[in-house]
C-alpha cells in the first residue's frame, strides 16, 4: 500500500486551517524560546514559522474582506427598505386621514 506523504515530508497537503496554522507557530515559538537549539534548527523553525504567519494573515484578510461584504450587503438592505418605506407614503393624504375640520367646506367635493 503507498504511504500519503505528509508536510514534512514536502508532499502537496491541503493547508492547514487558521487553528492548525496558529497552533503550529504557537508551538514553534515556544520551542525557540525554551528550548537548546542549534541555529540550523532555529533557521528551520523560523521558515515554518514564517509559512504558519503567512496562511494565518491570508486566511485573517479572506475573513476580514467577507465581513465588510456582508456589513455592506446589510446596509444596501437597510438603505433599500428606507427607500421603500418612504416611497411608499409620499406626503399624500389617504382615504383614513380625517381632515383636520369637519365644517370645513374646502375638503367637500362638489359638483356645481
Amino acid at each position: 500500500m503507498a504511504r500519503r506523504k505528509t508536510d514534512v515530508e514536502g508532499g502537496d497537503t491541503a493547508p492547514p486551517s487558521f487553528e492548525d496554522a496558529l497552533a503550529g507557530l504557537e508551538a514553534i515559538v515556544e520551542a525557540m524560546e525554551h528550548e537548546h537549539l542549534t541555529l540550523e534548527e532555529l533557521v528551520a523553525h523560523y521558515e515554518k514559522g514564517s509559512t504558519y504567519l503567512t496562511r494565518c494573515e491570508s486566511i485573517l484578510q479572506s475573513a476580514r474582506g467577507r465581513i465588510e461584504l456582508i456589513t455592506l450587503r446589510n446596509q444596501n438592505e437597510i438603505a433599500l427598505d428606507a427607500d421603500a418605506k418612504s416611497a411608499e407614503s409620499p406626503g399624500l393624504p389617504t382615504p383614513d386621514d380625517s381632515p383636520d375640520d369637519p365644517d370645513d367646506d374646502d375638503n367637500d367635493i362638489r359638483l356645481f
